[in-house]
């Protein structure tokens, strides 16, 4: 009868380890679960932070880096031509200049009205108008002016009678634009842009031989 007592006592025990274990395991799983929640947070964060630093060194580095536009005459075709001779040396041409204002900047480009100047020997011979305008960002802004170039106004000192025995007309086109990028609406900066070309004509084809700019 005792025995019987007994093993009565011992089932409720061995059911309350039973359950002891099942909330241990709950417990467990449970704690699991809430360290792979935290686990995926924290990857979340750090991802997110890091995407936030990549982007702001991408703004203050690329897109914040304000560049003075270039300004260049591109090649073009000679229209007129007519030269004198080396003991009466003259020179009098019309082409169209290919004005390029390119602008790399994040931005758009805007100036204000100036004038390219040709020049031979340092003297100038001829000029184009540049009306002012907008190079939008990462694009060029091409502008196409009727110019009109003589040689009346060289000194009897020049060394047009040597070049044009030689064939070639050697000019200069030089020129600045000063204007204002704006990004985002809001950061504005202030760029001056110089133009130094310098090309040769050739006088018996009538043809630009060569031409580089700085």
């Amino acid at each position: 009868m005792a025995e019987k007592n007994q093993n009565q006592y011992q089932l409720p025990e061995s059911s309350a380890y039973h359950r002891s274990d099942q909330e241990s395991l709950h417990t467990m799983a449970d704690e699991e679960a809430k360290r792979k929640k935290r686990m995926k947070w924290t990857i979340g964060i750090i991802a997110f932070v890091i995407f936030q630093v990549v982007q702001a060194l991408f703004f203050v580095l690329v897109i914040m880096k304000f560049k003075s536009p270039k300004f260049r005459v591109g090649e073009f075709d000679v229209q007129t031509l007519t030269v004198g001779t080396q003991a009466s040396p003259s020179f009098e041409m019309s082409f169209v200049a290919p004005i390029r204002i390119k602008n790399t900047n994040w931005g758009p480009f805007k100036y204000g009205a100036s004038t390219v100047n040709f020049t031979y020997g340092g003297v100038q011979v001829g000029q184009a108008f540049i009306p002012k305008s907008k190079a939008n960002f990462k694009s060029t802004k091409k502008i196409d002016v009727p110019v009109t170039l003589s040689s009346s106004a060289l000194p009897s000192s020049s060394n047009l009678g040597s070049e044009l025995s030689s064939g070639i007309i050697t000019l200069n086109s030089e020129g600045e634009i000063k204007g204002k990028i704006t990004v985002m609406f809001m950061f504005k900066k202030t760029k001056t842009s110089q133009m130094n070309c310098t090309m040769a004509i050739h006088t018996a084809t009538k043809e630009v031989q060569s031409l580089s700019c700085q």
